[in-house]
């Protein structure tokens, strides 16, 4: 994932930050609890595509 392209994307749903979790390809916004895939190194910013992110998840999110 480009850090220059990470630096200004933002959760289409709260226009909150975004983490780059390279584990699972995703970009994680936990202020809509959503884990925006990214297929083909390109970041697919629906809603409707997100995945849900468990309170677990979210709170291992923040220890980080």
């Amino acid at each position: 994932m480009d850090k220059k392209l990470l630096d200004i994307l933002v959760c289409p749903v709260c226009k909150g930050a975004l983490h780059y979790d390279k584990e699972h390809q995703e970009l994680i916004s936990l202020g809509a609890r959503l884990a925006y895939p990214i297929r083909d190194q390109i970041p697919v910013m629906l809603e409707e595509e997100a995945r849900h992110l468990s309170l677990e998840e979210v709170d291992q999110w923040k220890k980080r």
